[in-house]
């Protein structure tokens, strides 16, 4: 039975017939050779393609090399080498030229409170002809020193006087000279009275204004100002230089150093609010000239703003250069060479083709055969916070500005607009600058001749 059940269903692999048993048992091994057994090892096949024939076949990779590549290679690696050299030299000549000066500390001041041998207040309406909306005080309201340093805080002129609203707008007279404190010899700054039909009323808004005039001065050196900007619509923080004395006339022919100004206004709000510093230089032969735009400039941060921190606001200013910076001399905001391409200032602003009035410009700087001046006398430092103002800084029609430049009732404008502007202010020293350390160094060595006082 079993031999014709094998005949009978008998592969053509697997031979049934008794002398093919081995060839059978053979062919079965074969079949299942491939099959670890248990316990075994696997054994290893050597791969053989199924596509490609034996024999001999072409190895590029194995050829000699073209001789021509391995040039373009030590080319590359000589043009990388040759432009690593020259842009180390660049740096190295640009570091020496703006780092090979000694210098001797002025100042220092750490805020531990108001140091009068150092600084003064300007007390006045508004400043220096910006048409800002503050007058300034030396009321320990606006500017005050804590454990945080100094704070220049504006406030309310109806919450922090006793002046009434109904007194700003009509009929009461503010004058500055009656104790002999205001700090300018201009009337209209002095003084002014209210008068509710000429829409003319008292600066709604107090603040502080701190410098150094005629006590610290510099003349080529350093400063470095350790601040946190003021959070508030239209508010206007500053730190700035002025020349002690108008040797070339008045602004802006004796120039003015920018270091740095501020917007306290939300980036949302405004363009180039509170997330935006700015640093110029302003000079010119008259003030409709000022020369500003061709020595400034401007840095943004980004997901902050210089109300949430402090940062170090410098300026290095030698006879040949100057420029501001922000926490370390790597970051530039601005950066003037007067030794460069223009004779002189006159020069770099193109005066001698302007005309003003039908009537040539005067040249006050070109005498001096110095390519700095004006910015070659002595400048004291200013810390102080505006608000608003008609001047140009704040652009008419942009972030709901409430008033115009050009309006002759601009103060009231901005006093009527209280309740947008106001609550953006916080509370407490947010809505101040505050000042945590000042320094001043002069250029040359300690023991040289001091600075005129």
């Amino acid at each position: 039975m079993e031999s014709n059940y094998y005949n009978q269903n008998a592969s053509p692999l697997l031979p049934s017939s008794p002398h093919h048993t081995h060839t059978r048992n053979s062919t079965r091994a074969s079949l299942y050779a491939d099959i670890p057994q248990a316990g075994a090892q696997p054994r290893l096949r050597k791969f053989k393609s199924a596509r490609l024939p034996e024999g001999e076949y072409e190895k590029p990779w194995m050829d000699e090399k073209n001789p021509k590549k391995k040039w373009e290679r030590i080319i590359f690696w000589v043009c990388i080498g040759i432009g690593f050299v020259i842009g180390a030299l660049i740096c190295y000549f640009n570091y020496v030229s703006v780092s090979n000066f000694q210098y001797c500390l002025v100042m220092e001041d750490n805020f531990q409170t108001i140091d009068e041998s150092a600084w003064s207040y300007e007390i006045q309406r508004g400043g220096f002809g910006t048409g800002s909306f503050e007058w300034t005080t030396d009321d320990p309201k606006n500017a005050f020193c804590d454990g945080e340093g100094l704070h220049i805080v504006p406030t309310l002129t109806t919450e922090s006087t006793d002046i009434t609203l109904d007194q700003m707008t009509d009929g009461y007279v503010l004058n500055l000279t009656t104790a002999g404190t205001c700090t300018t010899k201009s009337v209209s700054m002095c003084s002014i009275r209210s008068n509710k039909t000429a829409g003319h009323i008292i600066n709604p808004v107090r603040s502080a204004r701190l410098t150094t005039k005629g006590k610290k001065t510099l003349r080529y050196g350093k400063v470095e100002v350790i601040a946190k900007m003021p959070k508030g619509s239209w508010l206007w923080p500053a730190i700035w230089m002025m020349p002690n004395d108008d040797i070339y006339g008045t602004w802006p022919r004796s120039g003015e150093i920018d270091i740095v100004e501020s917007k306290g206004n939300h980036g949302d709000d405004y363009p180039d609010g509170r997330d935006s510093v700015v640093s110029a230089l302003h000079w010119g032969p008259v003030a409709e000239k000022d020369a500003f735009y061709k020595t400034s400039g401007k840095h943004n941060v980004r997901r902050t703003d210089y109300t949430e921190t402090y940062h170090t606001y410098g300026l290095e200013w030698s006879e040949n250069y100057l420029f501001m910076y922000i926490d370390s001399r790597l970051l530039q905001v601005f950066f003037v060479k007067f030794n460069s391409k223009y004779k002189n200032m006159w020069d770099r602003g193109g005066f001698g083709e302007v005309v003003v009035n039908h009537s040539a410009l005067f040249d006050p700087w070109s005498q001096t055969g110095r390519s700095n001046t004006p910015f070659d006398e002595y400048f004291y430092l200013i810390l102080n916070v505006a608000v608003g103002g008609t001047n140009g800084y704040w652009k008419d029609g942009v972030g709901n500005k409430p008033w115009g430049d050009a309006s002759e009732t601009a103060p009231k404008e901005f006093w009527d607009a209280q309740q947008q502007w106001y609550p953006t202010w916080g509370n407490g020293t947010d809505r101040g600058m505050t000042v945590k350390q000042v320094k001043m160094w002069s250029q040359g060595a300690c023991g040289s001749a001091p600075a005129p006082q």
